[in-house]
Parts: structure tokens; sequence; C-alpha cells
């Protein structure tokens, strides 16, 4: 990855259970438990409901939309992932639902599914995933396995805001909930407004175009792993927020 706070910045708990499950834990893994109530947390309780909790859509055709999303955002440590937890789904892409063509509340599932997977491709892009050995299929195995949940004491930690919606914590940890960056500049990474080079060139690349981003481009940015990462997933967040339908004010 492109930021060795996320290889081994983790806090002790999460270094004994990587050392305990895996020294080669996927990228994905590493980053979630970097920090994890920075934004992770609530992400991943955001990602348990949208791709496990009751739906209109099956397991699999909600893997397949996670495919969609990550050919189109163009990250290919997505791409070979959810092809093969569609796999272990059971399902034929081909036999996929049309969101179009659904009522209402299954257009608003399927939308929840894309704020997710519209999060993780592209900080699986600007942080550099790849998949490494065995991992395609030792991963997914136990990603499809345990429905995206991670152990509640590797979670555990800082305050959260208390709403009902997922979104909402997520929107609050993310651009509102002290951190290293202030508030403000977060919600500037997600707009695009009032940054200066070359973090404001960066983050439109996180938010347009994360297949583009470089070893050089993070290599550039000045201040600490911790400015990247918190700015990174403002970015991401943000544009996935705007995909979603909703601005930092909004009631999801």
């Amino acid at each position: 990855m492109r930021l060795s706070c996320l290889d081994n910045g983790h806090r002790p708990r999460a270094r004994l259970f990587l050392r305990m499950t895996s020294r080669d834990a996927p990228d994905v893994v590493r980053m979630l438990l970097y920090r994890p109530e920075f934004f992770a947390r609530p992400l991943l309780a955001l990602t348990v409901e949208a791709m496990r909790g009751p739906s209109y859509w099956t397991v699999g055709e909600r893997e397949d939309m996670a495919h969609r999303i990550a050919e189109r955002l163009r990250c290919p440590f997505c791409i070979d992932s959810h092809a093969e937890m569609t796999r272990l789904a059971g399902h034929d892409p081909a036999t996929s639902r049309d969101v179009d063509d659904a009522p209402p509340a299954a257009r608003r599932e399927a939308a929840r599914v894309a704020l997710v997977w519209n999060v993780v491709n592209r900080l699986g892009n600007a942080f550099g995933f790849a998949l490494r050995g065995d991992q395609l299929h030792t991963g997914t195995k136990a990603l499809h396995r345990f429905g995206y949940r991670f152990p509640a004491f590797l979670l555990a930690g800082g305050t959260d805001a208390g709403h009902d919606d997922p979104v909402d914590n997520l929107r609050h940890a993310v651009f509102e909930a002290p951190a290293v960056t202030d508030p403000a500049r977060r919600r500037a990474a997600a707009t695009g407004d009032g940054l200066t080079e070359p973090w404001a060139s960066y983050t439109a690349l996180v938010r347009d175009a994360s297949y583009r981003i470089t070893d050089e481009d993070v290599a550039r940015l000045p201040g600490s792993e911790d400015e990247v990462f918190e700015l990174t997933v403002a970015a991401a967040v943000g544009a996935a927020l705007a995909d979603y339908g909703l601005d930092f004010g909004d009631s999801s």
C-alpha cells in the first residue's frame, strides 16, 4: 500500500488479531483496522446492512452490483474480489434484475450498496490495494463467510454520533468529528473548494479518476500520513455521497 501506516500503524489489539489470523491480511482489511473510529466503524455498519441485511436483492445480486461499480471505477482489486464474491454466492450475473425496474424501496437498497463501494473502490485505487498470493480466494472466502462483519473489539474506541442511520454516522465521523485535520479541510476535500495545491489536484483525482493516482501523486503530498489518510477518505466519501444524492447537511 502507498501509506505505511495502513500496513503497520495499527493499535495493539489489531496487530494481535492480524498476527493470529494472517500476517498477510488483504489491504482492505488493513485499512479498515487502522483508526476504525475515524470512518471504518460506520462504514462497516452500513456495509453489513447493505450487503447482508434483509433486501429485495439476493446476496449474489448485491455482489454483482459491487462488481459492476468496481468495473466503472476501474479498481482491479475490487473487480477481482467481487467477481469471486459473486461466484461464492452462486450467482450468475446474467440473471441479475434491473435496478430501474425495481420498486422504490429496492432502488434505495441498491443505492446503499453503491454508496459503500463508491467509497471503497476510490480508496482501493488511491491507496494502491493489491491482491497477493492466495488472497483472492482466502480473503473473499472469509468476507463471504462472515458477511463483512468484524469482531466488535477491533472497532471499539471513540464516540459515535448516535444517529439511527449509519449513513448519518459515516458523514458525522468523516466530516464533523475531531481528527488530525480540521472539519473544514475535510469538507473542502469532499468538494474541491478552497484547497491549495497539490491537495486540490490530488483530491480531484480521488473524486473523479482515482484509477489514475500514482505512487508519485501520493509521495509529493505535504504533511503526515494521517493527513493524507483523512483527506483521501473525505474526498472518497464526499464523492460517494454526491452520487447517492446527499450533501453534508442532508438527512438520509
